[in-house]
């Protein structure tokens, strides 16, 4: 039982970061606006224009602690009785009533330009296309593709669809289709795509493999990927105020590619391993890889929105950032070929784990070729008028700044 605690609270986590209602509602906030807090919004609202990289980079680091800190909390909990699994889904209770006192004390941001109407027919197609999506994917990679695995996927390519087109036509959407004029914009959220995509992909399944190929307890598995987080808090403000002095192609081209090495490091792992020797090193190259990255590129993101848009552009950012986690998370196993049975056989899932390892490396490392080719260094130190979108095709540079074609 503790070995199917193990993969039913990895499959937990992962399902549990797909985007409901709740998270894309409207056209006024952070992932949905006005119906949740905007962690980085309020950075932005808190802090100078030239600090805003810093600061974001301050923010993602302390974010790492909650990202580290659910494992080995998931650890604990499995180890606690064959159903401690279960647990898991209570804890964003007492967290959810810690960020309702917190929020009385953070200041409220608004878009005046906006009604405040609420994007539902939006919300419930994103929410509906990414479930059957995500599920037909999942099924079919786990049991094969039968007309059930084939009609949720088709009907989940089908909502999506029909969900970009209503973003089009409507007057205040949840996703304005304007922010991709911007070529930063979507440079960067190719980057996040591709980089989030293969660890996402990856790190759901290290903790499986430490278990089940590894022999590591649950809270030791759980627990592995503490060092991403230390290095995340001590090193995102500074290599936010480099990208904000230099300019952030440079870290979002070399993070992904280091990120990419630690990626292949972990393929050392197999049954009887240490963690000093096979896993250790593999973590510590990755989270430095991943400290170099995350401050710029969301700081990159940012920037290349209009000043009343930085919420939502930083919602579009951390959705694609999950969605394409939850693709990898359904699609990598099958492409490694780990099946249902892998998991009860350690030398065969080991297997499995060492090939996901190459192609979430290889992903990993085409988001720095992407940001190296695509992401120009003045796009944290360009001014954006509000309301207008920066960078787009046709559209003179601001007076005074530097040219929209130089690096």
């Amino acid at each position: 039982m503790q070995d199917d605690g193990a993969i039913q609270v990895a499959r937990g986590e992962a399902e549990a970061e797909l985007p409901g209602p709740d998270r894309l509602g409207g056209p006024d906030g952070h992932e949905a606006r006005g119906s949740r807090v905007e962690p980085e919004r309020v950075v932005v609202d808190a802090r100078a224009e030239d600090a805003r990289a810093p600061a974001v980079g301050a923010w993602s680091g302390l974010t790492g602690v909650s990202s580290a800190m659910g494992p080995v909390v998931g650890g604990l909990l499995v180890g606690v009785a064959p159903w401690g699994w279960r647990l898991v889904f209570l804890i964003n209770l007492p967290l959810a009533v810690v960020v309702v006192y917190a929020s009385r004390h953070i200041p409220e941001t608004r878009d005046e330009e906006v009604d405040g109407h609420i994007d539902v027919v939006g919300a419930v197609l994103a929410a509906a296309g990414l479930a059957a999506l995500v599920y037909g994917l999942t099924e079919g990679s786990s049991f094969g593709w039968g007309a059930r695995q084939l009609g949720a996927a088709a009907a989940g390519v089908v909502l999506l669809a029909v969900f970009a087109i209503v973003e089009l036509r409507i007057r205040t959407p949840m996703l304005p289709m304007r922010l991709f004029r911007s070529r930063q914009f979507t440079a960067a959220n190719a980057v996040t795509i591709v980089v989030y995509g293969a660890l996402g992909g990856a790190f759901f399944l290290l903790p499986v493999e430490l278990q089940q190929g590894a022999g590591f307890s649950a809270v030791e598995a759980g627990a592995s990927l503490l060092p991403v987080t230390a290095m995340l808090l001590l090193l995102s403000a500074r290599m936010g105020r480099i990208a904000a002095r230099r300019g952030p192609r440079l870290q979002m081209t070399v993070g992904p590619l280091i990120a990419a090495v630690g990626v292949v490091l972990l393929i050392r792992i197999h049954p009887g391993v240490s963690y000093v020797s096979a896993v250790l090193p593999g973590v510590l190259v990755f989270g430095f890889g991943m400290s170099i990255i995350v401050a710029p590129l969301t700081a990159t993101v940012m920037a290349a929105a209009p000043q009343t848009d930085v919420g939502v552009a930083s919602a579009v950012n951390n959705d694609l950032a999950r969605t394409a986690g939850l693709f990898a998370v359904a699609v990598l196993p099958a492409l490694s070929g780990i099946t249902a049975a892998a998991y009860k056989s350690p030398a065969e899932l080991s297997r499995g784990f060492h090939h996901a390892a190459w192609i979430a490396a290889t992903l990993c490392a085409s988001g720095g070729v992407l940001a190296g080719l695509f992401i120009k260094n003045d796009v944290l130190k360009r001014g954006t008028p509000s309301g207008a979108a920066p960078d787009q095709v046709g559209v003179a540079s601001t007076p005074g700044l530097p040219d929209a074609s130089a690096s």
